[in-house]
Formats: C-alpha cells, structure tokens, sequence
C-alpha cells in the first residue's frame, strides 16, 4: 500500500506536515495531552484523578495564573508520564487558552498558538 499523498511523496516529512496543513506528531500528542488536562481541571474527570495536578499558589501576574507545579523526581522514567509531560507546557499556554470558557475555544487557541511556533 502506498500511503503517499500524490504529488508530496518527494517532500519532506515536515514540508509534507507543512502543505498539508497538520501539525507534527509530537504536537499532536502535546494537543491531546493538554485537552485532557484542560477537561480535568475544568472538572471533566472529578472522580478519576482527585489531586492529579496540584495548583501554584502565587500572587504573581506574570503567566496565565493557572499555573501547575512541578514535581521534582530522581527516575528519569517518571518524566514520560502524563502529569509530567503536561506541567510545562501547560504553564506556557496564553491567559486566553487557560481560561478559556469551553473545550472549543481551548482548542481554537491551543491552535493558534501552535501554529506561532512553526
């Protein structure tokens, strides 16, 4: 099976990305990832995870002052779990994003900010 678009199979993974208007998969995967922590502290998932992320309490104006904290731990291993791979990001997310009032909007500006780092 040839699983080429036609006319990009001479491109580049990332020019083909680029014409076809997608986002990598390490994007996509930090997408999907920040949609289930954006559900989960709007409330989504109460039952699930009680205490998954815990908040910055900090009269700081500086972010998007819905900060996360980080967690520090001594096995690399824990890093590629998803409350780990979330914090970071989730941190550097716009104002708008985090406070956005419905999932659709999150996503919209979620996208709009990925599309400034390409």
């Amino acid at each position: 099976m040839n699983y080429n678009v036609r006319g990009l199979e001479y491109l580049s993974y990332e020019d083909s990305l680029r014409e076809l208007g997608l986002f990598s998969l390490e994007k996509r995967r930090l997408r999907s990832d920040l949609t289930a922590a954006f559900q989960y502290l709007k409330g989504a998932y109460r039952k699930d995870g009680e205490g998954l992320f815990t908040r910055v309490c900090s009269d700081r104006t500086r972010g998007n002052g819905s900060k996360l904290k980080e967690e520090g731990f001594r096995l690399d291993i824990r890093k590629k779990l998803f409350t780990m791979r979330v914090v970071r990001p989730w941190n550097r997310l716009p104002r708008e994003a985090v406070a956005a009032p419905s999932l659709e909007v999150f996503k919209a500006t979620l996208d709009r900010a990925f599309s400034n780092l390409v």
